[in-house]
């Protein structure tokens, strides 16, 4: 089955991870975003359950930090059975972001998703180094009625994207960069030992690396569909991921600041 497209009423929306499995416009409208969602992203969702990392840590860096969580979720069913007439109630349309290791779970998943009212679309995340097959085979295996939105690494978007539209996908996500700290004296960790801590970083400073991917696959023979993160605080940084070629635009930690109650991206 040939891929579907994929459009936005409005082309900014949250990352995975940032603000739950489902929409709540109290918090939304809190943070001055309400108005300017076109759609909701949900937290990865594994098909088991996951607790939280055993030494979970927030590690601050000049213009970011990094954080390492584990990505708990009480699993695909139940998260089906507990959110999926919120979903289809919500004005906002729903991306549902699994963690798609292993193809063949995957596409039970996505089978699942495509009697759900109100999903407009899969998003699929992968753990990192698995090999350029498993996310082909991965694409081979879910296509269906749901269009397919593939979450890659920035050194992966301009050499394994393209492939990935050939085979189906309907867009390219950037995923949150990936990094290893020391603990600080002002780090947030359980971490008895001290020993340095891998995670997904998050901030401003991540900005002109991933505006650079964007221009960059906007530039190519066929030109990617690319929903363009990491480091946008703003909205003139979503505009200038807009100018250069972006589909839309993702946020991710810039949601948790209150600063942003006072300039919200539209």
């Amino acid at each position: 089955m040939s891929k579907r497209d994929l459009t936005f009423r409005k082309p900014i929306m949250n990352a995975a991870g940032s603000l739950g499995f489902a929409p709540d416009f109290r918090v939304l409208e809190e943070i001055g975003y309400r108005e300017s969602f076109g759609a909701f992203v949900t937290n990865p969702i594994s098909l088991r359950p996951r607790t939280a990392a055993a030494k979970p840590a927030l590690i601050e860096f000049p213009g970011g930090f990094l954080l390492h969580t584990g990505l708990p979720n009480p699993g695909f069913e139940s998260v089906i059975k507990k959110y999926s007439r919120r979903w289809a109630d919500s004005s906002l349309p729903i991306i549902v972001h699994l963690m798609a290791d292993r193809p063949e779970e995957t596409k039970r998943m996505i089978q699942s998703l495509e009697d759900v009212e109100n999903v407009l679309a899969v998003e699929l995340g992968f753990a990192p180094l698995l090999s350029d097959d498993i996310l082909l085979l991965a694409v081979e295996m879910s296509l269906g009625e749901l269009p397919l939105i593939f979450s890659l690494p920035a050194e992966k978007v301009l050499s394994l994207g393209p492939r990935l539209m050939d085979a189906g996908a309907s867009a390219i996500s950037m995923s949150a960069p990936r990094g290893t700290l020391p603990l600080t004296p002002n780090s947030s960790s359980n971490n008895e030992g001290g020993e340095p801590t891998t995670g997904r970083l998050f901030g401003p400073a991540l900005f002109p690396q991933s505006l650079e991917i964007v221009r960059s696959a906007a530039k190519l023979r066929e030109a990617l569909p690319i929903i363009g993160a990491g480091g946008v605080y703003s909205k003139e940084n979503a505009g200038a991921m807009f100018a250069v070629g972006a589909l839309a635009v993702q946020m991710d930690a810039s949601l948790w600041l209150p600063v942003n109650k006072k300039n919200p991206v539209e």
